[in-house]
């Protein structure tokens, strides 16, 4: 591990070899360090060792890579479970950081560091800014949260270890934002794609054109980013649009990037090994059939994670990618197992009314999702914003346009849904992940 950080921290070369190591020995080095994960998680942490123990598995019984669907699945509530550090595999004192999740629904999700995780997180971090084309000279100012939040602290410092000038800005404060990003020069943004949006809608309304600035990399995560989300900021700025993935539960950002060449987002599998499994049965599936994304950590010792259930659905590409990396690529998240609405016996995910929506020309990416209930049965109504320029329509012509949206989205979903248009700038903004689903249904129907 050393001499892989002293190669890329110390003489900061262009991309980590890692990324273009041969299957064969990738393969070899996914190995090695999940058997040395797996003795040291069953050697440390009772809740492995007792899970383990059930499935009648023991560390020797892992001899290859693909003997990891042999260990028990992990899910979020086992993390809140064994609260504040039952799943610590060191001593506290070799624990140098520690972060949370925000705390809102039951205790809060800790996750900790020791000095090295932290030195393969930066790592991490650095590859995935590589893969965008970031450089030391360029000027990245970070909008992700800083504190408990992994967001903030783990990008500034791998930003910051690559060589480039790093504004901590957090979320927040729109003005300032601005401000900061014109008079400061900013080169790299990073944040949710949606506060970018944001930000993009409240500059233009100040008379900035983002087009001449000298933003030219958009660091975007925490989110699934959709088609027409990428569309409104290539339309309205020169931000090459470079997606970021992680979660705290892993690590954090850094799990894995989208490289120059698009097409899926690259995991760092020596660090993150990546598995797609049925939702339902938890069968390990094929490359390229879609799944939920499972993902191990096979270099983090203060708190390893394996077979963790993400809910994330995507698939594992097979085919090579252009840009030459060996590490296996996922297909771009746009949606979540735990996000699904079930309307009127039909699996629905907002992703798929987003798609919908996009469809429709006169229409913006900006859309909530209303539950409620009608007449003791359940109503799904979709508001919309459209643009400015069709607003001032004839009440035909916009009337027109919501049933031309309803039709894009009845055509994904297979079901009909109410559609509203509404007024320009009036569905909420949001400075961190967008919510888009709101539901005001009884307690006692939910």
């Amino acid at each position: 591990m050393k001499q892989i950080w002293n190669d890329i921290h110390g003489q900061f070369h262009p991309f980590s070899a890692l990324d273009f190591l041969p299957r064969d020995k990738m393969r070899a080095l996914q190995t090695q360090r999940l058997k040395e994960i797996v003795a040291l998680s069953y050697a440390k942490v009772p809740l492995y060792r007792a899970r383990m123990d059930e499935k009648g598995v023991k560390p020797s019984d892992i001899n290859s890579i693909d003997d990891i669907s042999k260990l028990p699945f992990m899910q979020k509530t086992d993390l809140r479970d064994t609260y504040p550090d039952g799943l610590f595999a060191v001593e506290k004192k070799e624990i140098v950081r520690l972060h949370a999740s925000s705390g809102t629904t039951g205790k809060p999700i800790v996750v900790a560091y020791t000095d090295e995780d932290l030195r393969v997180w930066d790592s991490s971090i650095i590859r995935c800014l590589k893969m965008y084309g970031v450089t030391s000279s360029d000027i990245v100012q970070n909008c992700y949260g800083y504190g408990l939040f992994t967001g903030g602290m783990g990008l500034h410092s791998g930003s910051q270890a690559l060589g480039c000038t790093v504004i901590p800005a957090s979320g927040g404060n729109t003005e300032r934002q601005l401000m900061l990003m014109k008079d400061l020069g900013t080169t790299v943004f990073a944040s949710t794609p949606s506060y970018f949006m944001h930000l993009v809608e409240e500059g233009k309304k100040r008379g900035i054109d983002f087009k001449k600035l000298p933003l030219r990399i958009g660091v975007f995560g925490g989110e699934p980013s959709s088609d027409s989300m990428r569309a409104f900021i290539a339309e309205n700025t020169n931000v090459k649009f470079c997606d970021i993935y992680g979660l705290s539960e892993i690590v954090g950002p850094g799990v894995g990037g989208e490289c120059e060449a698009g097409g899926g987002i690259h995991i760092l599998e020596d660090n993150f090994y990546p598995e797609i499994v049925d939702p339902e049965t938890g069968e390990v599936m094929p490359d390229g059939e879609e799944g939920e994304l499972v993902l191990s950590t096979l270099t983090k010792r203060a708190m390893p994670v394996l077979r963790y259930r993400t809910h994330d659905i995507t698939s594992i590409i097979a085919e090579p990618c252009s840009c030459g990396r060996t590490i296996r690529r996922i297909a771009r998240i746009s949606k979540r197992s735990d996000d699904m609405l079930i309307i009127r016996g039909v699996n629905v995910f907002p992703s798929q009314i987003e798609i919908g929506i996009g469809r429709v020309e006169e229409a913006t990416p900006n859309f909530r999702i209303i539950r409620e209930m009608k007449n003791d049965m359940e109503s799904l109504t979709v508001e919309v914003e459209i643009q400015d320029k069709f607003y001032g329509d004839s009440i035909a012509q916009i009337e027109a346009i919501r049933k031309k949206i309803q039709a894009s989205i009845m055509n994904i979903i297979n079901i009909r849904v109410e559609v509203a248009i509404v007024e320009p700038n009036s569905i909420p903004r949001s400075e961190g992940k967008i919510k888009r689903v709101y539901d005001n249904r009884p307690k006692d129907s939910k």
